[in-house]
């Protein structure tokens, strides 16, 4: 990838989290990132979908990382990045999350309570399966390591 750094403009480092549930076959490609990361030596949190937590863990941030599945319609394990400057207008990428609240609707609530990092950096993984008790597909799971790979390449100093 040719994308800027991961820097964001606050004073606190970037925050990771992995976005999903395990229990729901590719829903679960952000907590494994998460996972992978901090085998990587990168601290990475793992969120099942709580916007009040996801809100938390990236409020003060100069940089919010965030890892979560889609069902967009792309190929199994297309992996697309947003960056998103709060206050610069748009969203942060798609609003078609597979969670009952979507990353959106968390941008919007700490939007409203300003409660926003300096910068979000939205990776989603396209989906192939969601169903409860099935694993990860192939493609996300070699999606997602890749991803940690470049992800934790892209947070060195």
């Amino acid at each position: 990838m040719s994308e800027p750094p991961l820097q964001g403009p606050g004073a606190a480092g970037p925050v990771v989290v992995g976005l999903g549930s395990d229990l729901r076959g590719d829903d679960g490609a952000g907590p494994a990132a998460a996972r992978l990361l901090r085998g990587l030596g990168v601290a990475a949190l793992e969120n099942d979908g709580d916007p009040a937590e996801l809100i938390e863990a990236w409020t003060g941030a100069g940089t919010a990382v965030v890892i979560d599945a889609a069902r967009s319609g792309e190929p199994p394990g297309t992996v697309r990045r947003y960056r998103h400057v709060p206050g610069s207008g748009g969203g942060p990428g798609p609003r078609s999350g597979s969670h009952a609240l979507s990353l959106g609707d968390a941008v919007e609530l700490g939007r409203a309570l300003g409660r926003l990092p300096g910068e979000l950096v939205v990776y989603t993984v396209e989906g192939e399966r969601f169903g409860v008790g099935d694993g990860l597909s192939e493609p996300v799971r070699q999606a997602v390591g890749a991803l940690a790979r470049t992800i934790a390449r892209d947070l060195r100093p």
